[in-house]
């Protein structure tokens, strides 16, 4: 299932999205699957953007419950946000340089429960475009 991903058209980026804390395994996965599949997640991980306000948003538009007071969000072991706002030790320049690396895990608690899920993803890049407004079958 890796390869398939890393082969993505265009893709520059292998990214483990881990939603912890929901109130049920499924409402876990329809979050983490929210995030991977969100153009605005994918372009922002195309342009290396460590822009948390748009997984904060796939969050909220997967249907699974989640508050913002109780969410947490890091990019591999950098903490980005906590119960909801941004971490106060939390450094742009860290999560830029963070965001330039090939293989990324991103974390989200919500803070609700015990429900766990890992999906994999890939970015959406220009070259991905490029590609399939060529195509033709």
């Amino acid at each position: 299932a890796h390869q398939v991903i890393r082969d993505g058209e265009g893709a520059t980026k292998f990214v483990g999205i881990t939603v912890t804390g929901a109130e049920s395994d499924t409402d876990a996965k329809r979050c983490a699957l929210s995030i991977a599949n969100s153009p605005l997640v994918k372009t922002a991980l195309a342009g290396e953007d460590p822009n948390w306000g748009r997984i904060v948003a796939a969050v909220g538009k997967s249907g699974a419950a989640a508050n913002r007071d109780t969410l947490a969000i890091r990019f591999g072991a950098i903490s980005v946000a906590v119960n909801g706002m941004v971490d106060p030790t939390y450094a742009e320049a860290d999560g830029a340089a963070y965001m330039k690396q090939e293989n990324l895990d991103i974390g989200v608690d919500l803070g609700m429960g015990k429900g766990t899920a890992t999906v994999w993803t890939c970015d959406l890049t220009h070259r991905y475009i490029d590609i399939n407004a060529d195509y033709r079958s």
